[in-house]
């Protein structure tokens, strides 16, 4: 079903983006975290009608779906909690000092301030929690910046309807209709991010689509912010000592993860590093074979796969461990195996991410060849080390080089699954993301969407709420240095509570 929206619909939201963007700045922080609990509310209540209709397009599972509907719901009362705690607007108070050294210091206060409307890109392989009620619209709104989502062609009527739920309960809320905002076809998202009235923009979806995005964004007469999550293979390493102590939980879990949503997570692992001197190799091959897989998303996404698994399979060196089993349309999980060598000899094609239920197994002979494949790993969302006990040596070094190249590093435990909380960082390196010093999932995602502003000398009537002496809010502050959710002391500048 393909639908497209005309130039006048994409001028509309963004009229009512800008008109909603100075409503919702000006709002309350119980505002903003009053909005955020409706939107929640409103989801679960039509989680019956939203459901089929999504069924009907993605092909996923009603158990899936529902347990995304809460996911969603549930990083919108969390964004709401953040707003309400207030340390995101990272207030921070530097009280005059006229014997300040080496020039006095004038009253300085600063804060993180909405950007404006934000234009988001919906992924395909998350129709609730990175599309129209997702993490990037939840983060954006508690920001306090109105949203145009940027539907995805997967499930367009799903976006409709989710729309249509969201805007109803955002007006009963009091906000303005332009709040959030849906658009249809690439022509509609092209047109909205070249706009003058987006000040920044989300995505999650492929290399090709978010390298040409991005390019956009930063050739603009003003360039904004572009925030894309690209691609990754989430590398996995086994160490000697983990093949020897681990390999049940290695088998049991490897399998569930690449194929999880057959294969169409972010953080699939898509290449294992093992030592060729264990039997885990296998014992993988066994597990494979008896794995099931399904339909994919769309059939572009198919022939993208379909595509990426003869790319792989093409490599010389490259051969196949083991398939498993589907219905005639369906896609098989499947398990290549190679060694570092011919990983070595076309990085370029077997680094690459290959969206679908297929993972690369490579074996090493020894620390050395280990080393130098670790070495040509491109940044990812993720990095997996399966190790033995705490004190086992490999660690260490490992740990350490996953760092670099990833957002989030897993000690003996699979990828798959993204806590939605305060911690979480997904977001890494490059091909992974454009930024890695963001996240897309967790509390500190709102960070995207705000800017700071420093007030210098403003009397106190005038100075945002939070920014005056009092701290009626309660929120936590650094005044002169300490942290406090007291109010300032007029007279000295400090904290009148003495928290710290």
């Amino acid at each position: 079903m393909v639908i497209e929206s005309d130039p006048t619909s994409v001028r509309q939201a963004l009229a009512g983006a800008v008109e909603a963007g100075d409503v919702l700045a000006a709002w309350e922080l119980s505002d903003r975290a009053r909005l955020l609990r409706g939107l929640a509310d409103a989801l679960d209540e039509a989680a019956d009608e939203l459901i089929p209709v999504a069924m009907e397009e993605t092909s996923l599972p009603e158990p899936r779906l529902r347990g995304e509907v809460a996911r969603s719901s549930g990083q919108l009362r969390m964004f709401a909690d953040v707003v309400e705690e207030g340390s995101f607007l990272e207030v921070v108070i530097d009280t005059q000092d006229p014997h300040a050294v080496p020039v006095p210091r004038p009253d300085l206060r600063r804060m993180l301030v909405p950007l404006g409307p934000v234009l988001v890109f919906a992924a395909s392989n998350f129709p609730f929690a990175f599309s129209v009620p997702g993490g990037d619209t939840a983060s954006a709104l508690a920001a306090g910046c109105p949203v145009i989502v940027k539907g995805h062609p997967g499930h367009p009527r799903l976006s409709i309807l989710t729309h249509r739920v969201l805007i109803e309960a955002a007006q009963r809320c009091g906000a303005p209709a332009g709040t959030i905002g849906v658009i249809l076809g690439e022509r509609a998202g092209v047109d909205a991010l070249r706009a003058p009235e987006v000040a920044a923009a989300a995505f999650t979806g492929s290399m090709r689509g978010g390298r040409a995005l991005h390019a956009i964004a930063a050739q603009r007469e003003v360039p904004i912010p572009f925030y894309g999550e690209l691609g990754s293979i989430n590398p996995a390493v086994v160490t000697e000592s983990g093949a020897q102590q681990r390999a049940a939980e290695i088998v049991d879990g490897y399998v569930g993860s690449f194929t999880l949503g057959v294969g169409q997570f972010c953080t699939k692992p898509g290449l294992v590093l093992a030592p060729s001197k264990s039997d885990l190799v296998d014992r993988l091959a066994g597990a494979v074979r008896s794995a099931t897989a399904g339909p994919m998303l769309t059939p572009a996404i198919r022939a993208g796969f379909v595509n990426g698994l003869e790319a792989l399979k093409g490599v010389t060196g490259v051969r196949v461990l083991a398939e498993g089993v589907g219905l005639e349309d369906d896609v098989v999980p499947t398990v290549l195996a190679l060694d570092v060598p011919t990983l070595l000899s076309a990085p370029e094609i077997l680094l690459e991410e290959c969206f679908g239920p297929v993972s690369l197994l490579v074996t090493y002979a020894d620390p050395e060849e280990l080393e130098r494949a670790v070495d040509i790993l491109p940044g990812s969302l993720t990095a997996t080390v399966y190790g033995g006990d705490s004190e086992d040596p490999a660690a260490p070094a490992l740990v350490r080089s996953m760092q670099a190249r990833a957002g989030r590093v897993i000690w003996n435990g699979w990828p798959t699954g993204v806590a939605v909380s305060w911690a979480m960082q997904h977001g890494g390196p490059w091909p992974a993301t454009v930024g890695s010093i963001h996240t897309s999932v967790g509390a500190t995602a709102v960070r995207r969407f705000q800017r700071p502003v420093c007030y210098q000398n403003l009397p106190e009537a005038i100075l945002p709420a939070v920014l005056r002496d009092a701290n009626i809010q309660g929120i936590p502050r650094r005044i002169n240095g300490l942290m406090t959710t007291g109010p300032v002391t007029a007279a000295t500048g400090r904290p009148a509570s003495g928290e710290h």
